[in-house]
């Protein structure tokens, strides 16, 4: 298996072997407090959520982040990687038992809610960070390979602590057990980071850089910096625009997914079936993601990057339509696993393209960036669905929209990324078709052509 081979390969390097079991053991923990949230809010008996309470959970958990992601990215391009790694994940075992602390008291109104807050934007930073510090510990003809092996396994891992946090609230019926163990593995991560350099993830500086404090000061300036940074590399600018319409889309697809199983498949008499059947959907999301980590590397040697994120912008225009049209639990779990399939392969395709195309100087803002696009996307498919979803989450006119908008983000897509200057674009590290060079083999020789 060609996934195994890859991470095999990966797992020669010591450095990498280091930040990729931080990166498996923090998001074996997100899966744990993932559960206890859901668990808490979603599937309580005393509460039945429509699609304004989702949209609320949404916005409470990411939006606010999205205010304070370019600061996160001044931080990231300032100070150690391994030190934010450590910090974070420390920092996000501390917060968990506060959140813990408020459900004991019974408590789900405005401190829970900014407990989560805080926590879930901790989290958005430590993966800015472990993406920012990825070039580090692997060579850069080997970040497609390692752009699939190390966030489709974080997902893995993601979905495995789910199932661990599944399985002890059903076994201990306690959602305070689930958010102790999310504190013990979330300590062990912070642990596991101090395994690397205090220098091993950058960033590269070269003494030039203002304080941090100075930095900050200088928000906005620096925003425009990196913004002019980014435009003079068009591929990446377009593939941030990418995930921005995938994440939007794909949204609303989860959205509507909680309310079918939360109110359409089953009664308020079912909850706990509900539970069970909406987990059952979730990992089939997750093994179309696992998927699509073994594809995609073999795909973009066999095509452009680009053209591979229109395809797979094609193909989830298709599915969305069928088989998830059908609103049965058969037709999710196959739709879940082909739109999973989906977004991961452009997850990796666009990762690649951004660590790429960006000075390392820049790409703690960018991967900051990055997030905040992610989470608006979210937030803003979230606050529709709540006005156009009903609460049984059943809407032809709502998939047909989605079916619609995927469709138009791969047209204009292929489109804006065929064009443009080939010197740009070369000058920017990456050949005429957007790829970073020596990626894969067969480089088609109209690429340039096309950007001329």
């Amino acid at each position: 298996m060609r996934f195994v081979r890859d991470l095999v390969t990966l797992l020669r390097r010591w450095d990498f072997r280091r930040l990729f079991a931080v990166r498996l053991t923090s998001q074996f923990g997100d899966g744990v407090f993932q559960v206890a949230l859901a668990s808490y809010v979603l599937f309580s008996p005393e509460r039945a959520p429509d699609a304004g309470a989702i949209a609320g959970l949404f916005a409470v958990a990411l939006l606010p982040y999205s205010v304070l992601g370019p600061f996160t990215g001044v931080l990231l391009d300032r100070w150690s990687r391994r030190q934010i790694l450590f910090g974070a994940n420390l920092t996000r075992a501390g917060l968990v038992i506060v959140v813990g602390v408020i459900v004991a008291a019974g408590n789900a109104g405005v401190p829970f809610y900014l407990a989560v807050l805080l926590t879930l934007g901790v989290n958005r930073f430590l993966l800015s960070g472990l993406s920012a510090g990825l070039p580090h510990v692997v060579d850069r003809d080997e970040l497609v390979m390692a752009n699939a092996v190390t966030p489709t396994s974080g997902t893995a891992s993601f979905l495995v602590g789910g199932g661990v946090g599944a399985g002890v609230k059903l076994l201990v019926d306690s959602d305070l057990a689930v958010l102790a163990l999310t504190v013990v593995v979330y300590t062990a991560a912070a642990l596991l980071a101090l395994r690397l350099r205090r220098d091993q993830l950058g960033p590269d500086l070269n003494g030039d850089e203002p304080g941090v404090l100075e930095a900050i000061r200088t928000i906005a300036n620096g925003l425009i910096d990196g913004g002019r940074h980014l435009k003079q590399r068009k591929q990446p600018a377009l593939g941030l625009a990418a995930i921005g319409s995938l994440r939007f889309f794909f949204g609303l697809v989860t959205v509507a997914m909680i309310l079918l199983y939360r109110n359409y498949f089953y009664g308020p008499d079912s909850l706990d079936e509900a539970f069970g059947a909406l987990a059952i959907a979730t990992g089939a999301v997750g093994a179309g993601l696992f998927l699509a980590a073994l594809v995609t590397p073999w795909a973009t040697r066999v095509m452009t990057l680009r053209q591979w994120i229109t395809l797979l912008f094609v193909a989830a225009a298709v599915v969305t339509a069928m088989p998830l049209g059908l609103y049965t639990q058969p037709a999710m779990i196959v739709g879940g696993f082909l739109t999973g399939f989906c977004a991961q392969g452009v997850k990796i395709s666009v990762d690649t393209l951004v660590q790429t195309g960006v000075d390392d100087v820049y790409r703690g803002r960018v991967f900051s960036l990055y997030d905040m696009i992610f989470n608006v996307g979210q937030v803003s498919a979230a606050a529709l669905g709540a006005v156009i979803l009903p609460d049984s989450g059943k809407s032809y006119p709502v998939l047909a929209f989605i079916v619609v908008g995927f469709a138009l983000t791969a047209l204009v897509y292929a489109r804006l990324s065929a064009g443009g200057s080939g010197a740009a674009q070369r000058g920017d590290g990456l050949d005429g078709g957007g790829l970073p060079r020596g990626v894969r083999a067969g480089d088609q020789a109209d690429e340039r052509t096309q950007q001329g």
